[in-house]
């Protein structure tokens, strides 16, 4: 995609459905400038709205991106924000780049408690 559509990044999720509502939830970031690709750490999360998860994604690329943040920080932020977005109800993310940021340094479980 980055050759194809000269995109400087390309991330995706990547989602592994244990049930409906249970999904272990990860990403990965191709940055071309460094031709490395970047993986995100995995969560366990028991899913509660997904409507917004991929805005959330989206959005947190574009704010670590802004905050010139490297591009390992950039899809631990993207995935973490994704992440606790699916454990809210609704289509707006709620949480602070501070709870962002303490689930990203947070235990080292991978798993997500509201």
């Amino acid at each position: 995609m980055s050759d194809r559509f000269g995109c400087k990044r390309v991330a995706i999720t990547l989602r592994t459905s244990i049930s409906a509502n249970d999904n272990i939830w990860a990403a990965m970031l191709y940055d071309k400038a460094e031709n490395e690709y970047y993986f995100s750490r995995s969560y366990n999360i028991h899913i509660v709205d997904r409507v917004g998860g991929g805005d959330s994604f989206g959005g947190g690329l574009i704010y670590a991106s802004l905050m010139n943040k490297s591009s390992q920080d950039v899809i631990e932020f993207a995935v973490a924000a994704s992440c606790l977005k699916h454990t809210i109800i609704g289509d707006y993310n709620l949480v602070s780049v501070s709870e962002v940021e303490g689930l990203i340094k947070g235990g080292g479980s991978g798993r997500v408690q509201r």
